[in-house]
């Protein structure tokens, strides 16, 4: 989070150095801010195409969602179920009072109730640490850099925006074409560099906090061998499930139990949002030894 935002002020002071309509940038990030914290639960429930489920339609569900809430602490939040028989889960909400809890039905027939609590033990702990709105704001920086590098392209081919686009075309008496298209590029390049860097790091820290998410987990229902056994059934069952619908899941990476689709490859953990699953496993055999181990 502190490299995040470190590049986030050496973002702002290039939007600045380089005489942007900061005014206009702003208005459209705090919009599309806005659009993802508020509205992140509802973008995420209907892309899924799931829906809430109420004690009566999903009994067994609730009931761990009941019980879990009582061990955390916490406010119980909204319970879903998705209709797709890929085996995972996932939390969404701004913050613990307004979160939704979503299981598939593929999870739920695939899993046994012990292991199926385990996970949702898991996408709690994700409501309980507000990893919904860190990951908003952590990939806010991204979408700047996406949307200055296609401002800076239109600002090319129609002379720029209002008061800027007047300056722009003033300065085109003085500067030859050749220096303003470098220009141009200079700014989509720095952009397009900010935008990769801060894709890594929100990717890093996003397997930071699934692996945070693990260990609460875990504690929080005193079986890490539990959490084991549903993430080995559930990567497994992910390599049977077609993979027109794995490729469909796939933006939706960061927010599942399992991700759809792993990034295989020598670079292929910079770009994951999840651990591998070998670290996952590590870690959960080894805090399985420290609350077994006599004290």
């Amino acid at each position: 989070m502190f490299l995040i935002m470190v590049l986030y002020a050496a973002f702002v002071f290039v939007l600045l150095a380089i005489g942007l309509p900061l005014a206009l940038v702003i208005v459209i990030a705090v919009a599309i801010l806005g659009a993802q914290y508020w509205f992140s639960d509802k973008i995420a429930m209907y892309s899924m195409h799931a829906h809430i489920a109420t004690p009566e339609q999903a009994p067994q569900l609730h009931a761990i969602v009941d019980r879990l809430c009582a061990l955390a602490d916490m406010p119980k939040p909204q319970v879903a179920i998705a209709q797709t028989d890929m085996p995972n889960a996932f939390a969404t909400g701004r913050n613990p009072k307004h979160a939704v809890v979503c299981a598939t039905t593929g999870i739920m027939r695939r899993l046994n109730e012990p292991e199926l609590e385990a996970v949702l033990a898991h996408e709690l702990s994700h409501v309980a640490h507000r990893d919904v709105a860190v990951m908003t704001f952590a990939g806010f920086l991204g979408i700047m850099a996406g949307l200055l590098m296609r401002m800076m392209m239109f600002a090319g081919m129609f002379g720029g925006f209002g008061a800027q686009g007047g300056r722009a075309r003033a300065g085109r008496n003085q500067m030859g074409g050749g220096q303003i298209f470098l220009l141009e590029m200079g700014v989509m390049v720095v952009a397009a560099i900010v935008w990769f860097l801060s894709f890594l790091l929100t990717r890093a820290l996003s397997r930071y906090r699934e692996l945070a998410a693990d260990r609460s987990g875990a504690i929080l229902i005193g079986r890490p061998s539990l959490l084991a056994s549903a993430l080995q059934k559930v990567t497994g069952d992910m390599a049977r499930i077609p993979s027109q619908d794995l490729r469909q899941a796939r933006a939706f990476n960061a927010f599942f139990f399992s991700p759809a689709i792993t990034h295989r490859g020598s670079g292929g953990t910079l770009f994951s949002t999840h651990p591998s699953l070998q670290k996952r496993l590590a870690q959960l055999q080894k805090l399985e030894s420290e609350m077994n181990s006599p004290r």
